[in-house]
């Protein structure tokens, strides 16, 4: 067979069913920037209310997030980034190799119902943060009862669509913009409602020193009880949420999706940026910007919206955090829906799917409801999609170890992998059922169901034919991946290659976008560092509003204009 005639079983797939090609990886910077931008979302003013309303202690928050984020970044690390860097594949792709096309759809129509009302949650976020600008009456039922929210939800939907048609490297790019300024802006809102928590709690406008921080930590924001009077969570507690709060994505597997572009296993500590920022940052600051709009408006932390705590914490540019929030966590998941419809409907293009799930998700988001229980969602979606982590994880990681052979499945040409289906089947049943039977912390229910679920795969898969060799089918398997790579070296010679844009206008124009970053925290520490008084507190944040926002204005303007003309600067 000749080079053209190898070729051409390939040129009519989807690159989504290919490996991903050696020249479209990316460096550690593009997984930094998506991971930051990611998990700094609008859930975060939610998640900060929620450590309040379960009624944490300031020391557990502080010790017990550090430590359950660690574990969710070596998690990425040592569970999915191998996996995904070793085959290039989503775990949509891997799967069906291994358990066969039934339990794949099967799989697959979960994620994108899964991932469709995740981003769909986030698109209501975002229009909601809108509906509070232009004075919208708010949306308290389950369905939309304002026609003007409606136009809103499609606006902030078709903008979310449109950048997740594009792939990974729009979605990359678009959270490489944002994640600076989500950093930026939760730092400074923190540190701009501190002074009101303090002078509240303290009565001066800044705690002396750690002690003082503490005091004011158990007395106002984190104090152990939760919202019914009664003793809240403690540090383990803690530990499991921070650890849990993504199985769906490291354990789960499902961030194969986005690691399959890395050139290194190790480009897994990129989540860092997310995890430790994110979910550590981010949800300490929340809780602190929550508390002090409370203060502000003389209400509970609970009663209030992510509107509410970003406005009074940020001003304007609190109005438009909710919703760059919003829009970063729900493209990323709508790209996940895409890549789990594509891979159904594996004769349409991901574009294609992506759009008409797109469409569903705009649709969803019409209706409030989908945020008021986006937390339920994430943590049984979590314990849903575990087990295939493990079928997976099994299959890549422990079959060669023992003997086993991996892709055994498809060697047989199963179209049904009954070990498969029985093992997701029994994971499940065994993790609901240790949360029936609440034999431990609901938190913790990954991992038991995680070792279980790898048992019963194994010695399943053992019975119907993983322990066989397949020396032929493996042989094929080995030069149709040979043939992949030099169907793709083909194809990058026609590539464009990037060149660098050095120029001294775009380096001015990220040195300006950089310092009105700069800038914006100085306000904000004019705030907290510079207000010996109430009146001078109050001037102080109402300079910080104004001039944050028109440092937003620049910020983004001058960081799209430079990240345009470095794109443009190509060369074929």
């Amino acid at each position: 067979m000749s080079t053209t005639e190898d070729f051409k079983q390939f040129e009519n797939l989807d690159e989504e069913q290919l490996p991903v090609a050696k020249h479209k990886l990316h460096d550690w910077t593009h997984f930094a920037g998506l991971y930051a931008a990611e998990h700094v979302a609008a859930t975060e003013f939610v998640i900060g209310a929620t450590f309040v309303a379960l009624g944490a202690k300031t020391m557990d928050i502080i010790l017990g997030l550090l430590i359950g984020n660690i574990l969710a970044v070596l998690s990425w690390r040592f569970i999915t980034s191998p996996i995904a860097v070793d085959t290039r594949l989503s775990l949509y792709t891997y799967l069906n190799k291994i358990a066969g096309d039934s339990m794949t759809k099967l799989y697959n129509w979960a994620n994108v119902i899964i991932f469709s009302v995740i981003s769909a949650a986030m698109i209501t976020v975002s229009a909601t943060a809108v509906r509070f600008a232009f004075d919208i009456p708010a949306q308290l039922n389950w369905y939309p009862t304002n026609a003007w929210f409606i136009l809103i939800v499609l606006a902030v939907g078709i903008v979310v669509v449109s950048i997740a048609l594009y792939g990974f490297n729009a979605v990359s790019e678009f959270s490489g913009i944002c994640a600076p300024w989500l950093f930026v802006m939760f730092t400074s809102g923190a540190m701009v409602l501190l002074p009101a928590l303090s002078l509240d709690v303290l009565d001066k406008t800044l705690p002396a020193g750690w002690a003082d921080f503490m005091t004011l930590g158990d007395q106002s924001i984190w104090t152990g009880i939760n919202s019914d009077g009664d003793p809240g969570i403690g540090l383990v507690e803690v530990i499991g949420f921070g650890w849990a709060a993504n199985t769906i994505t490291h354990f789960g597997l499902i961030d194969m999706a986005l690691f399959r572009f890395a050139k290194k296993k190790n480009y897994g500590y990129a989540t860092s940026t997310g995890m430790m920022f994110g979910h550590y940052v981010a949800w300490i600051a929340a809780g602190i910007m929550g508390a002090g709009a409370a203060v502000i408006l003389g209400k509970s932390i609970v009663e209030l919206d992510p509107g509410d705590v970003a406005y009074y914490a940020l001003g304007w540019s609190g109005f438009v955090i909710v919703i760059v929030a919003g829009w970063t966590t729900a493209i990323t998941n709508l790209y996940r829906a895409g890549l789990a419809a594509q891979a159904i409907f594996f004769n349409h293009s991901r574009k294609r799917t992506t759009m008409v799930v797109g469409l569903v998700t705009i649709a969803i988001a019409c209706f409030p409801f989908v945020f008021s229980q986006i937390l339920p969602l994430l943590t049984y979606a979590g314990l849903l999609v575990v087990p295939v982590g493990a079928i997976v994880f099994a299959e890549h990681q422990i079959f060669p170890r023992i003997g086993y052979t991996r892709y055994w499945s498809s060697y047989k040409q199963l179209t049904f992998s009954m070990p498969a289906v029985a093992a997701w089947g029994l994971g499940l049943v065994f993790g609901f059922g240790l949360n029936f039977l609440d034999v431990i912390s609901f938190y913790y229910l990954f991992i038991p169901t995680w070792f279980f679920t790898i048992a019963v795969y194994t010695a399943l898969a053992g019975k119907y034919g993983a322990k066989e060799t397949y020396a032929v089918e493996t042989s094929e398997e080995e030069l149709r991946n040979e043939t992949i790579k030099r169907f793709q070296e083909e194809q990058a010679k026609n590539e464009p290659v990037i060149s660098k844009d050095v120029s001294l206008l775009s380096n001015g124009l990220k040195f300006i976008s950089i310092s009105a970053l700069v800038a914006t925290l100085i306000l904000a520490c004019n705030v907290m560092f510079g207000s010996a008084t109430e009146a001078d507190y109050i001037i102080n944040r109402e300079l910080f509003y104004r001039y944050a926002f028109i440092c937003t204005i620049i910020y983004f303007v001058l960081a799209y204009w430079a990240l345009k003309r470095g794109k443009s600067s190509t060369k074929v």
